[in-house]
C-alpha cells in the first residue's frame, strides 16, 4: 500500500510540473489557429477581383463585396459606382496585358469573353480565373450567384441573395403570365441596311420575351439572324423591341421601314426600347426588368383590344 502511494505521489508531482508546459502548448496552439484565421480573413478581404460581365459585377455588389473590386469591363454599368472603377475594356475585345496590369488575385469572367488568345494568356497566368457560363433562365441566374458567391467565399450572403432573387423571379414570372392575350414580338438587334438582324431561340432576347409572357415570332431561327421584309410581314409581330443605345432617340423610325410598316407593330406604332444591360443581363435585376416589360406588353394589349 505504501509503495502504491509513493508511485501515485510521484505521478502527481510529475503531472503538476508538466501543467505549465501543457498550458503553454495549448495556448500557443490556440493563438496560432486564431492568427491563421485572422490572416486568412484579411487575405480574403484584400483580394483584388476583376469582374468581366455586367451580371457578375451586379452580383458582386449585391453580395456587398464591392470593396474587393479592382476593375471591371465596359458592360459593367450598374450600379453607378461601378463606372468609377478602373476599366479593362469590352469583354469581347480584351487585352490580356490590360487585365493583368490591374494586378488581380482573381478574375470573374463570363463565358464568351475574348478574344480567345487573350483568354488563353489569362488562363495560363498564375491567377485564379472563374469562368461563368451564361444560361438564359431563372436557374441560370441562381447558378451565377452560386458561382460568384463561392468564388468570393461568402456562403451566408450567397444563400440570402439566392433566396431573395428566386422569390423575386417567381413572383415576376407569375405576374407576367397573368396576361390574357400574349403578344407576338420581334426583337431587333440592328437594322442591317434592309435586312434587320433579329433574335431567334437560344438568345437572351428570346428568353426574356417568353418569361415576360409574350411570344418571339422568330423562334424558328437560332441565334441572331438577318430576315427579309417578306419574312417580317409574314411573321406579323404586334410589337417591335430594341435595346436603347447612345443616340437612339430616332429608333421609332424603324416602324416606317419596309416590312415593319406593314406589320401590326408598324401600323399601330408599337415599339419598346429598353436598356440592354438591364433587360438582357440575367442578374439580380432581371425580375424587375420582367415586370417592367410585362407592364408594357399589358398596356399595348389593352390599347389593341380597345381599338378592335
Amino acid at each position: 500500500m505504501g509503495a502504491t502511494m509513493r508511485v501515485l505521489t510521484r505521478a502527481l508531482d510529475s503531472f503538476s510540473l508538466m501543467l505549465p508546459y501543457a498550458a503553454a502548448a495549448l495556448l500557443s496552439l490556440f493563438f496560432g489557429m486564431f492568427i491563421g484565421q485572422v490572416q486568412a480573413e484579411d487575405l480574403q478581404k484584400d483580394q483584388r477581383i476583376i469582374s468581366i460581365g455586367s451580371s457578375l459585377t451586379e452580383i458582386v455588389y449585391a453580395l456587398e463585396a464591392q470593396d474587393r473590386l479592382a476593375a471591371v469591363d465596359t458592360t459593367s454599368l450598374y450600379p453607378e459606382e461601378a463606372k468609377k472603377l478602373p476599366n479593362v475594356g469590352y469583354m469581347r475585345a480584351l487585352s490580356a496585358e490590360g487585365v493583368l496590369a490591374a494586378n488581380p488575385d482573381h478574375i470573374l469572367m463570363m463565358e464568351g469573353s475574348g478574344p480567345p488568345t487573350a483568354v488563353d494568356v489569362l488562363k495560363a497566368a498564375s491567377i485564379k480565373l472563374t469562368e461563368v457560363k451564361e444560361v438564359y433562365s431563372p436557374e441560370g441566374i441562381l447558378e451565377k450567384i452560386d458561382i460568384v458567391g463561392n468564388a468570393l467565399q461568402l456562403p451566408d450572403e450567397t444563400k440570402t441573395l439566392k433566396a431573395k432573387v428566386k422569390a423575386d423571379l417567381d413572383e415576376a414570372i407569375a405576374y407576367a403570365h397573368q396576361q390574357a392575350k400574349p403578344l407576338k414580338v420581334v426583337f431587333v438587334i440592328s437594322e442591317g441596311g434592309g435586312k434587320p438582324l433579329v433574335a431567334g431561340r437560344e438568345t437572351g432576347a428570346h428568353a426574356v420575351i417568353g418569361l415576360a409572357g409574350a411570344t418571339n415570332v422568330f423562334a424558328n431561327l437560332r441565334g441572331y439572324k438577318p430576315v427579309s421584309k417578306e419574312a417580317l410581314i409574314a411573321a406579323a409581330p404586334d410589337v417591335v423591341m430594341m435595346m436603347s443605345r447612345p443616340g437612339s432617340s430616332g429608333q421609332s423610325a424603324i416602324l416606317k421601314e419596309p416590312g415593319f410598316n406593314l406589320t401590326p407593330a408598324g401600323l399601330n406604332g408599337n415599339l419598346i426600347v429598353m436598356d440592354g444591360v438591364y433587360l438582357l443581363g440575367f442578374g439580380p435585376r432581371t425580375a424587375q426588368a420582367l415586370r417592367d416589360l410585362s407592364d408594357r406588353f399589358v398596356k399595348i394589349a389593352a390599347i389593341s383590344d380597345a381599338k378592335s
